[in-house]
Parts: structure tokens; C-alpha cells; sequence
């Protein structure tokens, strides 16, 4: 016996109301013995579920069961909602199918008054479909084989273990094992540049908790020009920022300072200045000039 058919009939009562048998038989493509025998194995485990005789009979559930006996309340049942109109935003999950049957199993009409949406700009079914066989290989414990570009602009081809995928300060991230080298990574998902779902399956490990990795960064000084403040105010915490009164912006963080924070930081433009450490002046300078050679006509 098939207990997804089981719940599929469950749902397809509380959509529908009722039903005959042979309906149910010809839906789910099974006999209507077998029908009778699901129904039977349903009230067995405190469903009301019950069959009428007669022309105008058939198999429904008592009125009103799961909402009146439901474990959570009305406002739990909106969270949950709410919590799926968020994540079928993403465009990466079933989310949308899943919205729909508690809405009717809940007997809740959920308003679609949220849109979030996390994927980049422009054509994204790439990303959706990565993401997509990353949780198949999460969930079924499959390795991965992965093209990866780190910060140093490297790539290397690598098997992983995945064990979760994360977001982060706007960013997608796979905590896999990495079998190479024996130990934990985490994986930016833009930067996978092919992956491959393979047979063999693994038994997962909980990634290890880290402390607060900001605390072995070195600290970063920088001075922003006021006309870069609503960049500044979205990419740093308020904590770190003090207004000066000329309207610039000071920052004390503490950053990787690789590849990554140079790139970042010459985004800015002129509207940047780093104050400590010295060195990253230098390195931010000769980018800079780099950058001028290249484009000057």
C-alpha cells in the first residue's frame, strides 16, 4: 500500500468533496478493491472517512474535520502559507504545488500580498536548474562533481559531499565535504560553473558550527563620499558606519581583504577611500591604474 497514494486521496476528497469509487480507481489507477481497501486503512488511522450507498453515495470525509481538528491555529496556518509564497518566489523550488494543497487542506484562501524573488537579472533558468539538482543531491545524499572558480580566480574540478545549501547577505552557497581535501567548504553557487549529479551516495555529517568568522578578519577602514551612502547603509551593518559631519561616511568592518574586496571596493569608484590598512591603498591604487591604462583612448 502507497502512502503518498493514501495522502493524494486525502487531498483529492478535501479538493472535491466526494467521490465514487471507480473515480477514485480511475485517477489513481488502481483497482476498486484497492480503492475500498485505501479508504478502510485511512479510517483505521482516525480519519473520517466513510462511504455512502445509493446513486447519489460515494467516499468523502466528514465536513470541516481538518480545520476544526487541526493541530495548528488560524494564524499558524497563515505563517506556513506565508512561508511558501515566499520560497515558490525564488523560482527554485515546488513551492507553488505544495501552496496550493495546504491552502485546501488548511481550507485557507491565502492572499498573494508577498513577492520575493532571489534570482539575478536576466535569463536565470541556469541557476534554477542547479539549484534544483543541488537539493536532489542534498536530500538524497549524492555526490557532486563540480567546476569551481574561487576568489583567486581558480578553477579546479572537485567531487563534494553536499550537506546544505545556504543563503547569505544576498548570496546562494553550498556546505559540502570536500573529498580532495578532506575537510569542509563552502561553495558560492554562482561560481560552479558546471556540476554533475553522480551515483554514488554517502552518509552525511553535520557541517561543523562555526563562531563568528568576522572576529579573524582584519579590520577595515574606509571612507565613502556622501553621495555613495545608499550603497553604504545596504552593505554594512549601521553599527559599523559613522556619519561625519560633512555628510561622509566612515567604516570600521572586518573583511577577507582578498581579490573579492578589491574588485568591491573599485566599484565605488572615487567615491571610496580606504584608510587602513596601508597595503590595501597600494593594491587598490595599482588596480586603478591598471584599470586607466586598459581604457584610456
Amino acid at each position: 500500500m502507497s502512502d503518498s497514494r493514501l495522502f493524494k486521496i486525502l487531498y483529492y476528497l478535501l479538493d472535491r468533496g466526494r467521490a465514487t469509487a471507480p473515480e477514485l480507481a480511475a485517477e489513481f489507477e488502481v483497482s476498486v478493491r484497492t480503492v475500498y481497501r485505501d479508504v478502510e486503512a485511512l479510517s483505521s488511522a482516525g480519519i473520517p472517512v466513510y462511504a455512502e450507498p445509493g446513486r447519489n453515495g460515494g467516499i468523502s470525509l466528514m465536513q470541516d474535520f481538518i480545520l476544526d481538528r487541526a493541530v495548528l491555529s488560524e494564524s499558524e496556518k497563515q505563517e506556513v502559507l506565508t512561508a511558501l509564497q515566499s520560497i515558490s518566489a525564488t523560482g527554485y523550488t515546488g513551492g507553488k504545488e505544495m501552496l496550493t494543497k495546504l491552502s485546501a487542506l488548511f481550507h485557507v484562501n491565502t492572499r498573494n500580498w508577498l513577492e520575493t524573488d532571489f534570482s539575478r537579472w536576466g535569463n536565470c533558468s541556469g541557476d534554477n536548474s542547479k539549484f534544483e539538482t543541488l537539493k536532489q543531491a542534498v536530500i538524497h545524499c549524492r555526490e557532486i562533481k563540480i567546476i569551481y572558480v574561487n576568489t583567486n580566480n581558480e578553477t579546479s574540478r572537485r567531487i563534494v559531499q553536499p550537506l546544505k545549501i545556504t543563503y547569505k547577505s544576498k548570496e546562494w552557497y553550498l556546505k559540502a565535504f570536500c573529498t580532495e581535501k578532506q575537510d569542509f567548504r563552502i561553495f558560492k553557487l554562482n561560481r560552479i560553473l558546471e556540476l554533475e549529479l553522480l551515483e554514488n551516495t554517502f552518509v552525511p555529517r553535520p557541517y561543523p558550527k562555526q563562531e563568528d568568522s568576522h572576529r579573524a578578519y582584519r579590520q577595515i577602514v574606509l571612507l565613502f563620499s556622501k553621495e555613495a551612502a545608499y550603497r553604504v547603509y545596504d552593505e554594512f551593518d549601521e553599527s559599523e558606519i559613522e556619519c561625519l559631519k560633512n555628510g561622509e561616511l566612515l567604516v570600521r568592518a572586518r573583511m577577507p581583504a582578498d581579490t573579492w574586496l578589491t574588485g568591491y571596493l573599485l566599484s565605488f569608484g572615487a567615491q571610496a577611500e580606504v584608510i587602513e590598512p596601508e597595503y590595501l591603498k597600494d593594491v587598490l591604487a595599482r588596480q586603478a591604474l591598471e584599470i586607466y591604462k586598459k581604457n584610456k583612448t
